[in-house]
């Protein structure tokens, strides 16, 4: 089985990997690009397919891909890891079509930033989903998908790889299947299915008037690879990497305002919010801010 493979983030090269060295689908061009200024987990592809002599294109414009594609005459297309929606006369240039990728269980959570969101909103389970690519996006049969469980010590990184994990297992196994013309999709049923809204700078700004767990889950969608939650002092806005919640069983600080600095050590501080006490152990401020400064 020929295949064409379009991917610029780290979960595509993961998988175009695990296809290669445990498959029997023979890559016969790559597409990817070789910077990105909007994915945060930004990787190019073109060390692989310099290293397999495998042809490859820096995507520039769906025009260009569409001529590129018709000359490689691909069988089916793996489509894992791209910010541009494919139009139809493209993922519609191989017999078998073209796969897609969203870590999350669809038919829920389609849309944008679903590793984000599942840990903003506090989700206890997330899913790994290949699907075929449809006009819709995040629509199409599902070939293959696994439950993917969230824990309390799960952060953007952590599940990431969890998810990585999980995907590669699932798609040396799909492949094989639809070589093997052993693929059953399963459509999604529409009942179901929600949306998530893509993200804006606004929804990365901490505000200290929100409750700890919020605060901290956050923190934790936002972490890298991703671009990190920030908050603002003294006019200017930092970025934060990891945090903790502070137990304290008084009142001493029932009076204390949201976004007060009660206690600073070398090399962390903790803060007031509308509910209890958060230290911050990892952000991108040089000097720690004083006892009863306010951010």
């Amino acid at each position: 089985m020929k295949m064409l493979f379009i991917g610029c983030v780290q979960s595509s090269e993961r998988f175009l990997k695990a296809i290669i060295n445990n498959t029997s689908a023979e890559v016969v061009g790559i597409v990817t690009k070789i910077d990105s200024c909007f994915n945060a987990d930004h990787v190019s592809l073109t060390t692989i397919a310099e290293q397999r002599n495998i042809d490859w294109l820096d995507y520039k414009d769906n025009d260009n891909l569409l001529n590129w594609i018709s000359g490689k005459s691909p069988d089916i297309i793996y489509c894992f890891g791209w910010s541009h929606l494919l139009p139809e006369e493209i993922f519609s240039a191989a017999k078998l079509g073209a796969v897609g990728y969203h870590p999350a269980l669809l038919p829920q959570n389609r849309g944008r930033h679903p590793i984000i969101w599942a840990l903003a909103l506090g989700l206890k389970e997330t899913g790994s989903t290949f699907f075929y690519l449809t006009k819709e996006a995040d629509a199409g049969d599902i070939l293959s998908q696994e439950v993917v469980e969230i824990n309390e010590s799960d952060d953007a990184n952590t599940l990431y790889n969890k998810l990585l994990q999980v995907g590669e297992e699932q798609v040396v196994k799909m492949t094989e299947d639809i070589i093997n013309k052993r693929v059953k999709p399963n459509r999604q049923d529409v009942h179901k299915v929600n949306y998530w809204r893509k993200r804006t700078k606004k929804d990365g700004e901490i505000d200290w008037r929100m409750g700890s767990k919020a605060i901290l889950q956050l923190i934790k969608a936002l972490t890298k690879p991703y671009v990190g939650a920030h908050f603002t002092y003294e006019n200017q806005e930092y970025k934060v990497w990891s945090a903790k919640q502070i137990q304290y069983g008084d009142t001493l600080y029932a009076n204390i305002e949201p976004g007060k600095i009660v206690t600073t050590t070398p090399n962390s501080f903790i803060v007031k919010t509308a509910d209890g006490l958060i230290e911050i152990t990892d952000c991108e401020l040089e000097t720690i801010p004083k006892v009863g400064e306010y951010l």
